[in-house]
């Protein structure tokens, strides 16, 4: 009867043990989680900078469209630079055509890159991207200095650009849109912010 009310003694003993164990993990993954940054778009100091005025530019679609950019309209518009080679960029396709459904009410995609418009004709059909405006200029890139691919840019209505960067996924092209919601170049840059207000906080607590 003792052998057994001590083994149950133990058993409650590790099964607290176990749970204050489990409480302490829980906590230390959320303070790491706070110290972790989102991550966003990785933003390149070159173009353009945020907040400038798009360069005002009249493109031609691949179905011989005009397409002018940097002037007033209805939605935000997303420059989407890609090339047919590029894997990450094909991976991101259904990603975007997810984000034109879903933010169609605010936002337009356009597609952008250079080479021969036959190549890039070919990859529209085989990719099924008739839905986009898709445009091929070797000036549009160089007017944004796009060295490396995938790599975007956010413009609001009025034709302001608002978020640029290298996207390599969904969240880092969504990063671009939640920057503009939060009125910050970067998402880096917003938790900076939030950093920077926290030290405030608690300098003002500890002078109290």
């Amino acid at each position: 009867m003792s052998l057994l009310l001590l083994s149950n003694v133990l058993l409650w003993i590790t099964t607290l043990a176990l749970g204050a164990a489990v409480l302490v993990l829980a906590r230390q993954i959320g303070v790491l989680h706070e110290r972790i940054s989102p991550m966003g778009a990785l933003s390149i100091d070159s173009g353009p900078k945020i907040g400038e005025a798009a360069p005002l530019m009249e493109l031609t679609t691949l179905e011989g469209r005009s397409y002018t950019l940097g002037t007033p309209r209805e939605r935000s518009l997303l420059l989407f630079f890609l090339s047919p080679t590029c894997p990450v960029c094909k991976k991101l396709l259904p990603v975007l055509r997810s984000l034109r459904s879903d933010e169609a009410r605010r936002l337009e995609i356009l597609l952008c890159s250079d080479g021969e418009p036959d190549e890039h004709r070919a990859f529209q059909r085989a990719q099924r991207l008739e839905a986009f405006p898709y445009v091929v200029s070797t000036e549009l890139g160089l007017r944004f200095r796009v060295g490396k691919l995938p790599y975007a840019v956010l413009m609001d209505a009025q034709g302001q650009i608002r978020s640029k960067g290298l996207v390599n996924n969904r969240e880092q092209i969504e990063s671009l849109l939640e920057a503009q919601d939060l009125g910050v170049a970067t998402l880096q840059e917003y938790r900076a912010r939030q950093i920077a207000q926290a030290a405030v906080t608690a300098s003002v607590k500890l002078d109290d």
